[in-house]
């Protein structure tokens, strides 16, 4: 039962360990929103923003850690069904990858902003490039795409695994895969970043995202009303 406790303790601290900054990051730099403005617009805003705005984005970063640490004790809790191996890997892979986009905010992202704002007309154009490449690579396709695609991936598969044991109620499950559905569509703003026509729902990253932290909490309470140390398939 006390792993079953600590994966509860985990998911709950982890999510609110997420959303705290992300809320912060919302009111403080108009995130996600300032994320599609213009390069230069976001560089002079996040200069301004200062050392708190940094130390915010590397709590962002930091604080989801306890989820991973869930994630590999969920998949040892149900190493009995087939699936859980690989799944576990997905959430860990996808925990990783938006640690290592969102650090990008942290140690890279400071130093082209300051050369931005500081340096003449030629400086500015080759760190709003710079900026650019490092947001493409670094936001867009490491900690949008691969992470929260491995997210949403990990998220249906342990939905399955409650629907599978019965243990918690289903209707958790459905929550759980309709944000996913909601979290998935917002990967359409990504591809518009590289083909300007693709369709994009824009409210789905932020519904998508807040009702799977929401999902993650009430994941969180199911095991720890949980008195079992492991699932069984009835």
């Amino acid at each position: 039962m006390k792993t079953n406790k600590w994966i509860g303790f985990l998911l709950i601290i982890g999510s609110i360990g997420v959303f705290v900054p992300y809320a912060v990051l919302a009111m403080s730099f108009e995130y996600p929103d300032i994320l599609r403005q213009n390069a230069g617009v976001v560089l002079t805003k996040f200069h301004e923003g200062g050392a708190s705005l940094i130390l915010t984005w590397w709590a962002f970063a930091i604080l989801g850690i306890p989820l991973l640490v869930a994630y590999v004790l969920i998949g040892k809790q149900w190493k009995h069904l087939p699936f859980m191996s690989w799944v576990t890997t997905f959430g860990v892979i996808s925990g990783v990858a938006q640690i290592f986009g969102l650090l990008r905010w942290v140690f890279v992202i400071p130093v082209i902003a300051q050369d931005y704002v500081m340096g003449n007309e030629v400086v500015k154009q080759s760190t709003v490039t710079s900026f650019k490449v490092v947001h493409q690579l670094g936001g867009v396709l490491l900690g949008e795409h691969i992470g929260q695609l491995f997210t949403i991936v990990w998220s249906v598969m342990v939905c399955v695994a409650i629907l599978k044991s019965k243990l918690m109620p289903s209707w958790l499950s459905i929550f759980g895969i309709i944000s996913s559905c909601i979290y998935l569509m917002a990967q359409a703003e990504l591809f518009a970043t590289v083909i300007p026509a693709f369709p994009v729902w824009e409210p789905a990253g932020f519904i998508g995202s807040t009702l799977w932290l929401v999902w993650l909490v009430m994941l969180g309470v199911g095991f720890l009303k949980l008195k079992v140390t492991q699932v069984t398939i009835l």
